[in-house]
């Protein structure tokens, strides 16, 4: 088989096809080209499309997200204020706790030291009166000597007066030597003393009459009498009850007590204490008790006369006397109320008191610790046990908020928003109050011991007390005057109970009373 033979191009043809080859593949590769550019440049299209509707359609959110964004930076704000005003909160709480901290103790250090300052005082009171005693007993040791020596004088004396008589001579009897004591002016109590001494100048100093005055030394002469002594004679009645009642009426020191009575400053204590325990015991049983049917009748007439409101026995009242910080027990006897008012340390002892319409006491209940509210001292009184036996039946004690609404203790409306009978009953209900709180003005202003801390031991101050009130009874019941510059303001603060409505037939009884004294016309109707 023949191969046929195959004619290779030249290369003038062969040059012309390669350059047609290359047209064809340039054609070819820019018509490829311009296809990727086109393809490109619609991709570049869409995109900026895609670009301005993502544009509008952020510009559409925008305005909600702003608010979004600007709620939610609101919410962080409060809750960062809120953040920092409850540190600000902690850190005024720990802030006043630290104050709290550091005035409770400065508060004890300042009691402390006030503590201290008393105990030194009484420590150096106590020490006085040991040196006194102590001199007392070597007076008395000297005295003895004396009087032995005395005797022997005298016995010689009288041998030689036998001896001279038996001679004829008419020498005198031997002169009795007395005992050395100390020279002491009375020229103030003397003066005082005579019957020559005004009236007015008597009343300004024991704060009674001569004839009151007069009265009380009958009643404790036979309970205060001294016998006379082979070496000195006893101080007499008049003299002994003047010392107690000067003592009590002024306030002053035993020191200015002596120099007035030319008396031993321990004599003078003494005399202060037996008198105060002989009014207690023989007359407060005839001018401080509890009235009888008679004279019930009689003050429950008298109290409605003054307030409309029927069947009251009493106004009660309670009060506060100073006293110096004592050895044992102190905290009982710390008054909160008077150191915060006086802004210094203060101790006192509770009075209780009932009076009648006159402000003559009818029951006392006295030496209580300062620190007790009003209704625990009603509670230890007798008074109390008393209405607890069923001994005041149909008989109403009118006693100031301090003290609870009971079946026998009537007490006025202490809650907010008071109705017409309400206010009615309190205007009425005050004015029997003030009988009391007046009586225990009266009884302070005359008696200035009551004013200032007492000197006495705290065990003896219950009798000193009963008988400020005994002759308080008496001035009164004698009608003496006291001088207006003698008038006292008291400062006893008013605690309501923490359950002062004790009695539901009470709280109908004073609501019944209240009604009766608002629309029968027994008070006023003025509103405050």
């Amino acid at each position: 088989m023949e191969i046929p033979s195959f004619t290779f191009l030249n290369q003038d043809e062969g040059s012309h096809f390669f350059s047609l080859f290359q047209d064809m593949d340039s054609n070819v590769i820019n018509s490829f080209s311009g296809h990727n550019n086109n393809n490109n440049l619609r991709k570049r299209r869409k995109r900026d499309d895609e670009e301005e509707e993502e544009g509008d359609r952020v510009h559409r959110v925008k305005p909600e997200e702003a608010k979004k964004n600007a709620m939610r930076d609101i919410i962080s704000t409060l809750f960062m204020l809120d953040e920092e005003e409850k540190r600000e909160e902690q850190q005024w709480v720990i802030d006043s706790q630290l104050d709290n901290a550091i005035f409770d103790s400065n508060y004890r250090q300042r009691v402390q030291v006030m503590n201290d300052y008393y105990t030194q005082l009484q420590n150096h009171h106590f020490d006085l009166d040991e040196m006194d005693r102590s001199r007392t007993k070597r007076a008395r040791g000297s005295a003895s000597v004396v009087a032995s020596v005395v005797g022997e004088n005298v016995v010689s004396s009288d041998s030689a007066n036998d001896a001279a008589g038996a001679s004829g001579s008419g020498a005198a009897p031997g002169q009795h030597r007395r005992l050395w004591v100390k020279d002491r002016s009375k020229d103030w109590w003397d003066r005082c003393n005579h019957p020559d001494f005004p009236e007015e100048e008597f009343r300004k100093e024991f704060r009674m009459s001569k004839a009151t005055f007069e009265l009380i030394c009958e009643e404790l002469d036979s309970a205060v009498t001294k016998k006379n002594t082979m070496l000195r004679d006893a101080i007499p009645v008049r003299q002994r009850v003047a010392v107690c009642i000067w003592r009590l009426a002024t306030g002053h020191p035993l020191r200015l007590v002596s120099k007035r009575f030319g008396l031993g400053i321990s004599t003078c204590h003494k005399l202060v204490l037996e008198v105060c325990s002989a009014i207690r015991t023989v007359l407060m049983p005839k001018f401080l008790q509890w009235p009888d049917d008679e004279k019930l009748k009689l003050v429950k007439s008298e109290f409605q006369s003054l307030s409309g409101i029927p069947d009251v026995g009493g106004s009660m009242y309670t009060t506060h006397v100073p006293i110096i910080a004592p050895k044992i027990n102190v905290a009982s006897y710390f008054n909160k109320r008077h150191t915060e008012r006086n802004q210094k340390t203060s101790y006192s002892i509770t009075v209780q008191g009932v009076v009648d319409p006159r402000g003559v006491f009818t029951d006392v209940c006295i030496g209580w610790p300062g620190s007790m509210l009003d209704d625990q001292v009603l509670e230890q009184s007798a008074l109390f046990q008393r209405a607890n036996r069923g001994l005041l039946k149909d008989v109403w004690i009118v006693g100031n908020p301090s003290f609870p609404l009971m079946d026998w203790l009537l007490v006025p409306y202490t809650h907010q928003n008071l109705t017409w009978a309400q206010h009615a009953f309190n205007e009425q209900i005050g004015k029997i109050q003030g009988v009391a709180k007046e009586a225990f003005m009266r009884m302070k202003g005359r008696w200035g011991c009551l004013q200032k801390r007492a000197e006495v031991k705290l065990q003896e101050l219950p009798a000193v007390l009963g008988a400020c009130c005994v002759l308080h009874n008496i001035c009164e019941t004698r009608n003496e005057a006291m001088e207006p510059e003698l008038r006292f303001e008291l400062f006893d603060d008013e605690m309501i109970p923490e359950n002062s409505l004790r009695s539901a037939g009470a709280i109908q009884a004073r609501d019944h009373i209240a009604h009766n004294l608002l629309h029968h016309g027994l008070a006023g109707t003025t509103w405050p």
